[in-house]
This record gives structure tokens, sequence and C-alpha cells, in this order.
């Protein structure tokens, strides 16, 4: 992987640069890359996702640990830099792709078992959408080890009653176990971002103890309900609730949901767990779509 002089070199060489739209921040310490890797516990059998490729900082080190790295980088420029240079190992194959737009279903089509790996250093603007498809695609990835801004990754592994507590944390402590595994400083990027990272790793599988617990429920409405009470978030959930017309009925029958689902209507989002919601999902939507129930893979 090029250092972080090699690596002025070659964007001023074949003139690029690094794009802010796309808050291209490139790691240039391959201990830290290694770390990454070793974190994400992959094994000579897996294949496993890239996303966002650049210039081969992650790729390298995680080729040398898999049996194949399918990476995706939406970057034209770079994309054509590697078909010049041939600097990837023989087992990368390279997408030019938006991550966002990638069709995870597809990806996990090409591999045995048709479960995803997946390893990322995400631009910080587009981590928040990334998180949300990982949600959508929970029963065809194995798991996730992804580079993100700091604050995010905390509000990830964040406990109720705390500030960073909020919508993500909630969707994704229903379906996987999210830790903070390392912390990055900005001098490890070129160029430096203006925050501090960490790397988190998302695992979906083995199905957390937790998450076999929980009673089955509809995802979706889940989903509509955090949501609806992250909102506002200094409302007390009635108030957040009931204006989103979620339920459909008035102050008065809503109350008897939360009464049944145990909950105080006047507390907070922020100081309810995962199965508070799961709970209230179920007396807001009794009668579960098998199509949109959540299930574990």
């Amino acid at each position: 992987m090029p250092t972080d002089s090699e690596l002025k070199k070659i964007l001023h060489g074949n003139k690029l640069a690094p794009s802010r739209q796309r808050g291209q921040n490139f790691l240039v310490n391959p201990k830290i890359s290694e770390a990454i890797v070793r974190c994400s516990g992959v094994s000579l059998d897996d294949i496993v996702i890239e996303l966002g490729v650049g210039f081969g900082s992650l790729t390298l080190p995680l080729a040398e640990k898999v049996k194949q790295v399918i990476g995706l980088e939406i970057d034209a420029g770079i994309v054509q830099w590697h078909e010049q240079e041939q600097v990837l190992p023989q087992n990368v194959l390279l997408r030019h792709e938006d991550l966002l737009k990638a069709d995870f279903t597809e990806l996990a089509g090409q591999i045995p078992g048709g479960r995803l790996k997946i390893l990322a250093n995400l631009p910080y603007s587009i981590s928040n959408p990334l998180l949300f498809k990982l949600i959508e695609n929970r029963n065809i990835i194995d798991s996730a080890t992804l580079m993100l801004q700091k604050e995010v990754g905390c509000r990830l592994a964040a406990s109720p009653s705390s500030k960073e507590y909020g919508v993500l944390t909630v969707l994704l402590n229903s379906c996987a176990v999210t830790s903070v595994v390392m912390e990055v400083g900005p001098e490890q990027f070129h160029p430096r971002p203006k925050v501090d990272s960490v790397v988190v790793h998302i695992a979906f599988v083995p199905v957390p103890a937790r998450v076999k617990s929980l009673p089955s429920y509809d995802f979706d409405m889940l989903k509509r309900l955090v949501k609806a009470s992250f909102q506002q978030r200094r409302k007390t959930l009635l108030n957040s609730i009931s204006a989103s017309g979620i339920h459909g009925t008035g102050r008065a029958q809503l109350s008897a949901v939360f009464a049944r689902a145990g909950i105080d209507p006047k507390i907070r989002p922020e100081q309810l767990t995962v199965e508070d919601f799961v709970a209230l999902t179920r007396e807001v939507s009794p009668t579960t779509d098998s199509s949109s129930e959540m299930s574990c893979p």
C-alpha cells in the first residue's frame, strides 16, 4: 500500500485528487490496515466484499488472508489507475460500482453459502445510508467491519439513556452485536480528516442470544416506531408516536397500547431498550406479516 508521500505522488502524477464530495480519506499506515483485517476475523476460505477500494490500503492485506476479494469502487479515475498499474493481486475482482447502489443479493449469489462478509473504510458522508443498507440486508450478511467517524461508531454501540443512543443503535441491536474494536487518529489518513475514527465490527452471525430471545415481530413496523420516536427525542413517546399517525387512533387508545406493552408513555425514547421497542411493536402491529417478520439467518 502507498505511504503518505507515495500516495501524494500517485495523485499528482495521475491528475487525481481526494474528492471532498465523496469524503475520500485514504489510509496510509500499513500497520493500521493489517490490524483492521485482523479485527474482521476473516479466514482463507472467505470471499469478502470490500466497499471502497481506493488505492488498496485495505485490499492488499485483505487479499493475503482470504480466498477472494470483490472490491467496489465508484471513482473512475482510481479504477483506471488500477487497470493501468495492476497492483492488485489475482484474487481481487475490482468492480466500478457505487456501493450504495450495489445489489447485495446479487453479490451474495456469487458466494458459496450466499452470505456476505464486508470490509470498508467508509466515507463519512455515506456511513448512515450504508448502515441502513446493511440492516435491510441483514439476512444475507454474516459480518461487517467498518471504519467510521468516531461519533457514528460510538452511537452504534451506545447504551440506553445516553445521548448517543438513537435509531441506528436500536435497529442494529435488534439483529446484531456491534462493538468498537479500535480507534484511529486523523494522522493515519491522507488527507487528514478533522475528526477521529473508529473501527466497528457488526456481527449478524452467529445470531446473538439477545436477538434469539426476542419474540416474533414486524420489523418494518419496528423501524417506523423507532424513527418516529427519535424524530423529536425531547418529546415523550406518547406525543411522538401519536403525532406520527402510525397507530391511526386517538391518544386514549394509544395509551392503552403502551399499558399493554408495560411501557410508561411519558418517558423519552432513549430510555427504551430494544426489548421495549419490540414489545411496543407487537402491540401496535399484533398481526405479523410474514414478508416483514424479523427472522434470524
